[in-house]
């Protein structure tokens, strides 16, 4: 058995919904790199359209989606919901799973719902070309699609690791018309200077920010478009949240817990600002950000001023990180290897509004197997921290003979990602837990920050 719970196409939200107001107290200033001040519009209109900037630096809780974005959501949104029956009965719970599935999406995760509106406004600011970095790939098929729907040009910067182990998301790229490069690439100042330093580097997520941010400041008809951290991004992806609390209200229902796996927090944020707004209007509800124990920026890094890119391009944000020039290993879930946080997501993670764990990656793997064999769907690497997340919070319950109630979002399916799963099959994946000494060391080279 199993319930899917189908919302009609009128009830695609009509707006998306900006956390910022409800914050606990104001977000500490965006720092331009050059001036070591708080950055000015005009600094941040080299690489980004009016449009977005004012979405990114406003304080309104509520933000109309543009009809042609909301026609382009139609094609896969509202997206499902459903009751994972055969899930709690293999783990003889107490508890309810459910899960928003993201992964009927063209591009098969969450990544279009910010994409689609960037690439929008974008076209409206008469842009040509947009560029981009991509960690598993989920991000770069995504723009790339984006693109393709308006007719824009397309560059990707696709972490060297992830480049190798899921070329197939290299060739969806292609497919949809985006160059796609290995990160780190012989295109930019910033990729060279890494190769020069580290000719077999795997790349990061940071430094392929670096090479596309440099790419589209020093093109006129280039932007650059960020699939996750920052505050747009993080806004456009609540219809995921949206759409839940209204499938909960078609059940009759309501989660304890709400679960996401969190790599730059747009993922997070898109299923758990909404919850996170009741929340704060009396409901309880817990929310859980899950992250790899590899990269764990909010469970080990620090709260402070960091660069969002290695090659410190990019503006200066306070936010949870392991430091900019982290490397972390060439895990599977690429989507989740960022040395930083969203800085809304860490507002509320210092304030203890939300909650953060995280994982070793076989536990992940051994959760999607599990998942894949009762709901029959393959989750992506990224998701799979979410899913196991969800089992835990189950087994608990039934450990403690309690009802709970749990949903997680899973983010993207793992198609693409076949080779991470024969090498789990096959005992040839190593978990990888960052050695606290090494985060200390990376954390020497924050920039001083004088407000």
């Amino acid at each position: 058995m199993q319930t899917k719970i189908i919302l009609p196409e009128d009830k695609l939200p009509t707006q998306w919904y900006n956390i910022i107001p409800d914050l606990p107290g104001p977000l500490a200033p965006v720092i331009s790199p050059r001036t070591g001040e708080p950055v000015t519009p005009e600094e941040l209109l080299a690489i980004f359209p009016p449009a977005i900037l004012e979405q990114e630096m406003s304080n309104q809780r509520w933000i109309d989606i543009p009809e042609q974005v909301r026609d382009i959501y139609t094609m896969w949104r509202p997206s499902p919901m459903f009751r994972a029956h055969r899930l709690e009965k293999a783990l003889g719970t107490p508890a309810k799973i459910y899960y928003k599935y993201e992964g009927v999406s063209p591009a098969g995760s969450h990544k279009p719902n910010s994409a689609i509106p960037q690439a929008f406004y974008n076209k409206q600011a008469g842009i040509k070309r947009l560029a981009t970095e991509t960690g598993a790939g989920q991000w770069g098929s995504s723009l790339s699609l984006a693109c393709s729907l308006f007719g824009l040009e397309c560059t990707v910067y696709m972490v060297k690791v992830s480049y190798f182990q899921k070329p197939y998301r290299k060739s969806m790229m292609q497919m949809w018309g985006a160059t796609v490069y290995p990160s780190p690439s012989e295109m930019t100042e910033a990729g060279r200077a890494a190769l020069a330093e580290n000719p077999d580097s795997n790349g990061s997520l940071g430094l392929a920010i670096s090479e596309a941010v440099e790419d589209a400041a020093t093109h006129n008809d280039t932007n650059y478009a960020l699939g996750s951290v920052l505050n747009h991004v993080c806004m456009h992806q609540t219809v995921i949240g949206l759409e839940a609390l209204e499938q909960f209200k078609m059940v009759g229902d309501y989660p304890d817990v709400v679960i996401a796996c969190c790599g730059g927090g747009s993922n997070f944020a898109g299923l758990a600002f909404p919850f996170l707004s009741e929340k704060a209007n009396g409901k309880k509800v817990r929310c859980l950000a899950v992250e790899p124990a590899s990269c764990p920026t909010l469970t080990k890094g620090v709260y402070d001023f960091d660069y969002g890119d290695t090659a410190k391009l990019g503006p200066i944000a306070k936010m949870y990180t392991l430091g900019h020039d982290f490397m972390p290993p060439g895990i599977h879930a690429g989507g989740l290897r960022y040395h930083g946080e969203s800085p809304l997501v860490s507002q509320l993670y210092a304030a203890g509004l939300i909650e953060a764990r995280s994982l070793m990656q076989t536990a992940c793997f051994e959760g999607a197997l599990l998942f894949a064999k009762n709901e029959g769907i393959v989750p992506a690497p990224e998701s799979s921290h979410a899913v196991r997340a969800a089992i835990d919070e189950a087994l608990l319950a039934k450990e403690e003979g309690k009802e709970r109630t749990i949903l997680f979002n899973l983010s993207g399916h793992g198609f693409m990602d076949m080779t991470a799963y024969d090498n789990y099959l096959a005992g040839n994946l190593e978990d990888y837990e960052y050695p606290a000494e090494m985060v200390q060391e990376s954390l020497k080279h924050l920039p001083k920050v004088k407000l």
